[in-house]
């Protein structure tokens, strides 16, 4: 298919997905990077209770904070 093609198809508000390899799709800004933090008992301990009763990880919940706080702050700037 002509990209021209495609782009009628897509203004025509036509599924256009199938001719897409979305295998290959990259997700910018989600790069994962390892890190390593220490925290102490009594916090570990509160992660995981809360973790629990919302039903995800303690990766998970640690991610999902700091994803709010850091979206909180004004003009957040999400390149690094």
């Amino acid at each position: 298919m002509k990209a021209h093609e495609f782009d009628a198809r897509f203004e025509a508000d036509e599924d256009v997905t199938e001719d897409l390899d979305l295998t290959q799709i990259k997700k910018p800004m989600l790069k994962q990077k390892r890190v390593n933090v220490d925290f102490p008992a009594w916090m570990l301990e509160s992660l995981d209770r809360e973790a629990h009763r919302i039903g995800v990880t303690r990766q998970s919940i640690i991610k999902i904070w700091l994803a709010q706080r850091l979206e909180a702050i004004p003009q957040h700037n999400t390149g690094s």
